[in-house]
């Protein structure tokens, strides 16, 4: 089940969406794609709980209401998107990461998970020494600059924590050749990282709701990234 908080930052009140093992082993930031806290982002946090995390989900357009988007206005979620600013993304995860710590979470039982603009998040913010593991699906910004902050290609040699990352070859916003330059990127640095390609999926491959939903790559996905979170944060 699915509570909320209210976490007090200097911009405002930020929602906070959580569930929880009875005796979670750590826990999980989990960063929402354009659309806001949707239900798949509210089933993403639940799938975490009963798989033995705390799971935690920051409203990231608290600023301006904390709306969630239909999967239909596209250009309402680029709004979004467009309006986040790298330095208060950081804050905010900062002001999550805090939270965590008062709960008992040192960082090597920290992790974090992201969906589109929430991949690009937690790609980032496994260059900043915050977490012990990353997870990023279909999260963009590969090659352009985006919140304000370099491409991935760029901040890749800054990652400190492992990072898989979880891509469909068919997303339109998102291409092969970006994806496999980040492989190399990553494949360069000593954090270990994996890069996972999906021929038939694309953007939003994991959202139950969307029409690009595909269940074999979805569940090959999870199933990577807990298995990705089991193998660092509970050493």
């Amino acid at each position: 089940m699915i509570r909320t908080e209210v976490l007090r930052t200097p911009d405002g009140e930020m929602s906070l969406h959580i569930a929880a093992s009875s005796a979670p082993r750590g826990a999980v930031i989990v960063v929402q794609e354009g659309f806001g806290l949707t239900p798949h982002i509210d089933a993403a946090v639940e799938r975490l709980a009963a798989a033995g995390w705390l799971a935690v989900a920051p409203a990231l357009y608290y600023r301006f209401g904390s709306p969630v988007i239909g999967y239909d206005d596209v250009p309402g979620a680029q709004a979004g998107t467009a309006s986040l600013v790298g330095e208060e993304l950081d804050a905010d995860i900062d002001a999550v990461t805090n939270w965590l710590v008062n709960q008992g979470f040192e960082t090597s039982r920290r992790g974090i998970i992201g969906f589109c603009l929430g991949g690009s998040e937690a790609f980032h913010t496994a260059t900043r020494g915050l977490v012990g593991a990353a997870v990023a699906f279909y999260g963009g910004g590969i090659s352009a600059d985006r919140f304000g902050q370099p491409g991935l290609l760029y901040q890749a040699s800054g990652l400190v924590a492992p990072f898989l990352g979880l891509y469909g070859d068919q997303d339109p916003y998102i291409s092969v050749e970006d994806i496999e330059a980040l492989r190399a990127a990553t494949d360069a640095i000593a954090a270990p990282t994996e890069i996972v390609r999906y021929p038939e999926a694309s953007h939003g491959f994991a959202s139950f709701d969307r029409e690009s939903f595909n269940p074999d790559a979805c569940e090959d996905a999870w199933g990577r990234c807990l298995q990705w979170l089991d193998t660092f944060l509970t050493k």
